[in-house]
């Protein structure tokens, strides 16, 4: 009997180290690197365009995913969201450049802290550069009981709850 256990616990753990893990990646966005033009707001004179993203590794289970941009130095209490897109289906393997546009179906964008349901791109006050992490969950349910008008902190907390694993990309970019 604790043999058959070893074995079962083993083979285990094998598989664990044989799975990918969660990985999110971008042909213009790198760890620690500079936020291009093009996704920089329109009002601070980028081209507002959400980077393309790719993720792989998502975990067994996983039903939906979602991204999020969060800037964490504003000066705004509690930092500033940029972008919150969910329910973006479980075949979903990134999104390409400009996708706050043409999502997935069933995707639901939710107001940013700019006021509107898309991405909104970096535009920090004139100072010292400030960190913009983007990020992928891949989540536990299908659907979240969300909206397009729920708040950020609100859409944020649901997507945390109901996260299986999150990957993330942290770029910088200043005035």
């Amino acid at each position: 009997m604790r043999r058959l256990i070893a074995l079962a616990f083993a083979a285990a753990c094998l598989a664990a180290a044989d799975a990918a893990p969660f990985v999110l990646t971008s042909p213009t966005l790198t760890e620690n690197g500079l936020v291009p033009l093009q996704h920089v707001y329109d009002g601070c004179n980028g081209l507002n365009r959400s980077p393309a993203l790719s993720w792989s590794g998502a975990p067994a289970g996983t039903k939906s995913f979602a991204v999020t941009v969060f800037d964490p130095d504003a000066p705004h209490p509690g930092g500033w969201w940029h972008w919150l897109a969910f329910d973006i289906p479980a075949d979903a393997k990134g999104l390409a450049e400009n996708a706050s546009d043409a999502l997935p179906r069933g995707t639901v964008q939710s107001r940013n802290d700019f006021g509107t349901a898309s991405y909104g791109g970096p535009c920090p006050p004139p100072g010292r550069p400030h960190r913009y992490v983007f990020t992928v969950y891949a989540l536990k349910p299908d659907k979240l009981a969300l909206t397009a008008n729920d708040p950020p902190a609100k859409v944020d907390a649901a997507i945390r709850k109901n996260a299986i694993a999150q990957a993330s990309i942290t770029a910088k970019y200043g005035r």
